[in-house]
């Protein structure tokens, strides 16, 4: 289920509720640089290594021009719990039609342990200003990923 999006490419455009701030538009976020990154669950131990360390890299990846949003198929009350159980800084937002995670190609089977299911391939995308994906990372392995995302929005300051 590799997404087929790459750099350079269109954003999929989104309307997705947050957990505690409102709705968020893609168009809204215009002129910033945007960290969404899809997650599987809420409070499993890959997922919450990696909404910790977005949570601990947040102001300085906000000290770049970028937002994180992070996306998931769990409910808002879900995302709650889980925003405030890690004292996460970013919103949350729910996909619990997968509609979004199916825009970026990171829906669909995945096998664990001999059990087929559908489900989010952990994978972030970075949305430049012009609404182009400026960055794609599928398949993310949780640990280390903020502060991959984090050195990368550092070198576009550097060029």
């Amino acid at each position: 289920m590799p997404t087929n999006l790459k750099e350079g490419d269109p954003a999929p455009g989104f309307e997705l509720d947050s957990d505690n701030a409102g709705t968020f538009r893609l168009e809204d976020l215009r002129g910033k640089y945007v960290v969404l990154y899809f997650y599987p669950k809420d409070d499993t131990p890959g997922c919450t290594t990696e909404a910790c360390s977005f949570r601990d890299a947040n102001s300085d990846i906000a000290a770049q021009g970028a937002v994180v949003l992070g996306v998931s198929t769990d409910s808002l009350r879900s995302h709650e719990k889980f925003r405030q159980k890690h004292n996460l800084s970013f919103p949350l937002l729910s996909d619990p039609d997968h509609h979004v995670a199916e825009a970026y190609g990171v829906y669909g089977l995945k096998k664990f342990m001999g059990r087929e299911y559908m489900g989010v391939e952990r994978s972030t995308f970075v949305i430049g200003p012009d609404r182009r994906l400026a960055g794609v990372w599928p398949k993310v392995k949780p640990v280390g990923h903020a502060d991959e995302v984090l050195a990368w929005l550092r070198s576009l300051r550097k060029n």
